[in-house]
């Protein structure tokens, strides 16, 4: 992926950073809104930056959770949303 979407990225960090824990796989694709196909190639881009980490389970469910370079990310992310396109500056 060679320019993915920031916006795309966000909703799937935001997603991961109100639960409470690791998602399944399936249930963060449908919680972003993003078709499967996009979705897996996103999550594949987001881990191989370190961004997320995917835990296959006894059940065989593979669910996915934040990395600390994740939780980074998604407060950079928000950050940059609020001053750039929404025109808060920091601290007003």
């Amino acid at each position: 992926m060679d320019r993915p979407d920031l916006y795309v990225v966000a909703r799937i960090l935001d997603r991961l950073w109100d639960a409470p824990g690791p998602m399944l796989r399936t249930h963060l694709q449908v919680a972003s809104n993003v078709n499967y196909d996009i979705f897996t190639r996103y999550l594949e881009w987001m881990r191989e930056r370190d961004l997320v980490r995917l835990e296959d389970s006894a059940d065989g469910h593979v669910r996915v959770s934040l990395t600390a370079e994740g939780q980074e990310a998604y407060r950079k992310i928000v950050q940059w949303i609020s001053e750039v396109v929404q025109g808060r500056m920091p601290g007003m």
